[in-house]
This record gives structure tokens, C-alpha cells and sequence, in this order.
């Protein structure tokens, strides 16, 4: 059975590179809605041989990513929360920037989250929960595709031709390398994106450019929630609010995220 990287899982010894690749990719498995697994499932669901699993869990478990419980299921190890601890150290946004996330969501009523662009998906960053009872739920950490949603538009401006194809080549409406730059042309002439239903079906989103002073996008802040609340009226209220927020943010910066 071939790996998720196209080898065999029997063709030798792995690389460095590609150990650390698979490792990486066992511990992506790990999630909040599935935060245990066994063995067995860990290799039915990397597609790689139990006895790399093995290794790899070993591993991990050595150096405390990963840990066995008495039943031999494994989960997340307490060595991640020194990842942890330093990645929201590093990357949770200036108290002033979240003050302002908060204030649009209560002018708003909507959730704010900031993404940032890594590679060919975006991260949430930061996020200030809506107000009503009904809303779209990113959490902060999740890693999301660029080739839907308003703030991927507008995390796009920049983007060499290598990023847009890898983003475009994961597209499942197979838009092409010059569609999305005028997509992303767009968003720049505006100051602002909007997107219904391109990455979740009745879901919606407002979207505005975090910049430097040199205007370099670095981020964006986003305003997201049900379809049927993002009429024509409320996005055009909701994209003067954001484009004012994302402003105030740039201005303050984002910290060690910039």
C-alpha cells in the first residue's frame, strides 16, 4: 500500500527529512475531535507500515509529543505544551489589537478571527467570538486552505505564481492561476473581500488587510458568520467596520506575529 507521500512503505529506510515529514504528519492526526488513537488505527490512517509507526511513535513518545495510556491508546504528551506556551507567546496578537478584535464583534455581533498565510493555507491566530447564538466556529490554531473564504482573497496579495498554483491545484472548483489573481486584485482595489459559501456552504465572510507600513499584507482580519446575516446591507456596514478595524490593527502591529 503506497504512503500519503507516494512511496512504498516498505522501500527502505526513510530520509531524515521524509521521518520528520511523517512524524509531523502522525501528529497532525491528532485532533480535538479525535484525541486518542491505537496503533493500528494510526496505521490504517497514515497509509504507512506498522513498523514505521512503531518507530515513530516510539519516538515521539521519548520526547514527550506523544503519550500511552494504560489501555495503549496514545495521545498528545505533555511535552506539547512547552510548544505550546511558545507559540502563544510568539504568536497572540498585542492586547491592543484584541481589544479592537472585541469591539467589532460587539459593534458587529459577529465572530473576528486574524489569520495569518503560511505556505498555501492560512492559520487563525486570534479570534473574539460573536455575540449571538448561532455562529461559525474556526478555532485559534486551525490551518485552512487558501482557495476559499474572504481572508484567503486578501492574505493572497503578494503571492508568487508557485503559491497560487499549489492553492489553485487544491481548488475543488478548479479555478485556474489567473482567476484567483484576479480575485486577489480585486480584494486589493476594494480594501476588503467578501466570500458566501466558497469553503463551507452557508457560511460568510468580510475580510481586510493587516499591513505594514509599507503596506505588506501580514494578516487578516476577518469577520465570519451564517450566510442568511450577510445580506447586501449588513456586508456593506460590516466591511466599512472591518476595513476601520484592520486599519487600527496595522497600526498597532501584531508583535512577534509580524
Amino acid at each position: 500500500m503506497p504512503t500519503t507521500d507516494g512511496t512504498s512503505p516498505d522501500s527502505g529506510a526513510a530520509s531524515p527529512v521524509r521521518s520528520v515529514v511523517r512524524a509531523l504528519d502522525l501528529l497532525a492526526l491528532f485532533t480535538e475531535d479525535r484525541a486518542t488513537w491505537s496503533v493500528r488505527e494510526l496505521t490504517q490512517a497514515s497509509g504507512l507500515a506498522k513498523t514505521t509507526v512503531l518507530r515513530l511513535v516510539d519516538t515521539l513518545q521519548q520526547r514527550g509529543l506523544l503519550w500511552p495510556d494504560e489501555q495503549g491508546r496514545i495521545s498528545a504528551g505533555p511535552g506539547l505544551l512547552r510548544w505550546a506556551n511558545l507559540a502563544q507567546a510568539t504568536w497572540r496578537a498585542p492586547e491592543e489589537a484584541r481589544r479592537v478584535m472585541r469591539e467589532l464583534s460587539d459593534t458587529c455581533g459577529e465572530t473576528v478571527n486574524l489569520y495569518v498565510r503560511s505556505g498555501s493555507h492560512r492559520i487563525c491566530i486570534e479570534q473574539q467570538e460573536g455575540t449571538r447564538n448561532l455562529r461559525h466556529i474556526v478555532r485559534v490554531g486551525d490551518e485552512l486552505p487558501l482557495w476559499g473564504g474572504a481572508a484567503s482573497k486578501v492574505l493572497l496579495d503578494g503571492a508568487d505564481d508557485e503559491t497560487l498554483a499549489a492553492v489553485a491545484a487544491a481548488d475543488p472548483r478548479g479555478r485556474t492561476v489567473t482567476e484567483l489573481r484576479e480575485e486577489v486584485d480585486e480584494a486589493r482595489r476594494a480594501g476588503y473581500a467578501v466570500s458566501h459559501g466558497e469553503r463551507e456552504v452557508g457560511a460568510s465572510g468580510v475580510a481586510a488587510p493587516i499591513v505594514t507600513g509599507d503596506d505588506v499584507v501580514i494578516g487578516a482580519l476577518a469577520l465570519g458568520g451564517p450566510t442568511p446575516r450577510f445580506t447586501d446591507d449588513a456586508v456593506a456596514d460590516f466591511s466599512a467596520a472591518v476595513q476601520d478595524a484592520a486599519r487600527r490593527i496595522s497600526d498597532i502591529g501584531l508583535g512577534g506575529a509580524a
